[in-house]
C-alpha cells in the first residue's frame, strides 16, 4: 500500500501541471483490474490528465478514463511515439503503467520532462531513464 499513498501524493503536487497517462495495451493479459484502480485515481485526483493508450502506436488519446482501456493481444510495444507526443505536447509528468518490455528508440536517451514508469508485478526492472515505481 506504500505505493498507493505515493501516488496519491505525487498526483496532488502535480495539481498545477500538465499531466498524462500511459498505458502499455500491448497484451490482454495486463492485470486490468490494477490498471484501472491507478486510472481511476487519475479521474478522481487529477481529472484533467491524458489518458494515453499505446501499443506500438498510440490507439488514442482521450480526458482520463478507466473504463476506455481497450487491449491487444500481439504483444507488440515501443514507448517512442508517447515519449515524443509528452515532448512535443510539453508534458509535465507523463507515468507510464507498463512491464518495460518494449521498444525505445536509441536517438532517445532523456526526455524533458519527469517520467514515472508504473510497474505491475514482483519484478521492478531496470529503466533508460526517469524512475520506475513498483506497483504491486
Amino acid at each position: 500500500m506504500k505505493w498507493h499513498r505515493m501516488l496519491l501524493s505525487m498526483l496532488q503536487q502535480r495539481q498545477d501541471k500538465k499531466v498524462a497517462i500511459a498505458v502499455d495495451t500491448s497484451t490482454n493479459e495486463a492485470p486490468k483490474v490494477l490498471i484501472n484502480n491507478i486510472v481511476k485515481l487519475f479521474e478522481h485526483v487529477k481529472p484533467d490528465a491524458l489518458l494515453v493508450q499505446a501499443d506500438f502506436k498510440i490507439r488514442s488519446i482521450i480526458p482520463v478514463k478507466s473504463d476506455s482501456i481497450q487491449y491487444y493481444t500481439h504483444g507488440k510495444s515501443s514507448y517512442t511515439l508517447v515519449l515524443e507526443w509528452a515532448e512535443e505536447n510539453k508534458v509535465d509528468t507523463l507515468f507510464y503503467i507498463t512491464d518495460v518490455t518494449g521498444f525505445i528508440t536509441d536517438e532517445i536517451t532523456e526526455v524533458g520532462y519527469e517520467l514515472f514508469w508504473l510497474v505491475p508485478g514482483s519484478f521492478l526492472p531496470r529503466v533508460p531513464f526517469g524512475k520506475a515505481i513498483k506497483v504491486a
